[in-house]
């Protein structure tokens, strides 16, 4: 039997080591790997062939890191199922960790139920991931709802790889006339550049915020 195999992320050297015994004592069960911040759990996706990951909301000072961490993760291995360890109970934190792409939402304190989870996460996973699928879209639609018809197309088009000469031609827009929409779509996203725009949109709005507004707006 093939066992499953689990990464850890979590900044806790002792949770490492406790949560990897506990683990490894099952025989479905395999930890692969452990990382203790964003930047080693993103080379672990790199290069790691893993199945699930137990990724720690609270990886530093920044509160919500683990979950942006989960959104790299995700990008990197789409198929790896995430579930979220946490101390914390907000429910608007729990729901920001299943818009980084988390299939389960666990406190530390209920450590025990882990194995069960992974192997639900593992075997089970289709119906949550239709859910977050749609969840993603419904997200997606909410943060392009500002914009106009005009921009919105824009967007797709920027989106899709087009460069500004490209959407000009395919659109029959003048140079201004397509700057002017750029600049009105890039102050609605609350970004400077379409790259951060197209960013921004891809990450379902989660992407650390910036402390100042725009400012020369880009394509």
């Amino acid at each position: 039997m093939n066992a499953i195999r689990v990464v850890l992320v979590e900044d806790d050297p002792g949770w490492i080591k406790a949560i990897t015994a506990f683990l490894n004592r099952e025989e479905d069960l395999l930890v692969v790997g452990a990382a203790t911040n964003a930047a080693e759990a993103a080379s672990l996706a790199r290069t790691l062939e893993f199945d699930v990951v137990l990724m720690d909301i609270q990886l530093t000072d920044r509160k919500l890191e683990g979950i942006y961490a989960a959104m790299e993760i995700h990008g990197l291995a789409p198929q790896a199922k995430i579930i979220m360890l946490t101390s914390m109970s907000e429910e608007s934190v729990m729901t920001k960790a299943f818009t980084a792409g988390a299939v389960n939402y666990i406190e530390k304190t209920n450590y025990l139920h882990l194995p069960h989870a992974i192997r639900a996460a593992y075997h089970h996973s289709a119906p949550m991931d239709a859910l977050l699928k749609e969840f993603a879209r419904l997200k997606r639609e909410e943060q392009l709802k500002p914009l106009t018809a005009a921009e919105r197309e824009v967007f797709d088009l920027i989106e899709a790889g087009y460069t500004q000469p490209q959407i000009e031609r395919k659109l029959f827009k003048a140079e201004s006339t397509l700057k002017n929409q750029v600049n009105k779509m890039l102050k609605k996203l609350g970004v400077r550049s379409s790259k951060e725009a197209v960013e921004k949109v891809k990450r379902i709005g989660l992407a650390p915020e910036k402390p100042d507004g725009p400012e020369n707006p880009q394509m």
